[in-house]
């Protein structure tokens, strides 16, 4: 996919431009708000990276230009702690997401695909997603880790993936049951907490496989990718 990247910080743009090409989609690297406008008007743009710490009338102005261009193209947010009030304000004009500085690049891969997919379905249906050692298999509701099929349930793959798209995210008790079990608004407790532990044991993640999944106190969730 077409993505464009418009950062202050050279250094980080073109990083994330070398992240962008290995996970096979064309990154431009736009100077400055007058390009991304161009490639919006041309129809050369799927989705914006887009810094926050920009002056605020600049972001507020390409994330509207983006989100009521005619294809809705998503941007994702990228901001320092210190741009909280400029974040909120890019958010509340319609940006799709966002993530604090410094960026961790397998976490921005994982965003924008997950971004694209929610954008153009129709274009992703029954894809392939793939985190580190880990390959999911959306059509065949399949994993794979290091070659090797692991046997799991469906639920339990909609598990494990909705768990890795939020990487680094708490999640909600309630937004898990939610999204993996829709309309069941009885669930036991315990179904998704067991869930949660056959998730942990079949796909091995434990801190030294480079993964934590634990439970975050009265509220959730979290699946963390740990330094190795």
């Amino acid at each position: 996919m077409r993505i464009t990247v418009m950062d202050q910080d050279p250094g980080l743009a073109e990083a994330i431009c070398t992240t962008l090409r290995a996970a096979g989609h064309l990154p431009y690297l736009a100077a400055d708000a007058p390009a991304v406008l161009e490639q919006l008007r041309h129809g050369e743009m799927d989705l914006l990276v887009l810094d926050a710490a920009l002056h605020p009338a600049t972001v507020k102005d390409l994330v509207h230009a983006a989100r009521h261009s005619p294809h809705a193209i998503p941007v994702l947010l990228l901001s320092p702690r210190a741009a909280e009030n400029e974040l909120t304000s890019a958010l509340e004009a319609g940006a799709s997401d966002y993530l604090i500085k410094p960026v961790r690049h397998g976490e921005l891969a994982l965003r924008i695909q997950v971004l694209l997919r929610r954008a153009y379905p129709d274009q992703h249906a029954g894809e392939s997603l793939r985190f580190n050692a880990y390959s999911f298999d959306t059509a065949s509701s399949r994993i794979v880790r290091e070659g090797k099929t692991i046997e799991v349930t469906q639920k339990e793959f909609d598990l494990a993936l909705l768990l890795f798209r939020h990487l680094g995210r708490p999640l909600s008790r309630a937004y898990i049951r939610e999204t993996v079990w829709p309309g069941e608004s009885e669930l036991p407790s315990r179904t998704l907490d067991t869930h949660v532990s056959r998730v942990r044991s079949k796909l091995g993640l434990r801190p030294e496989n480079g993964y934590r999944l634990a439970p975050v106190y009265s509220f959730g969730y979290q699946l963390e990718q740990l330094s190795m």
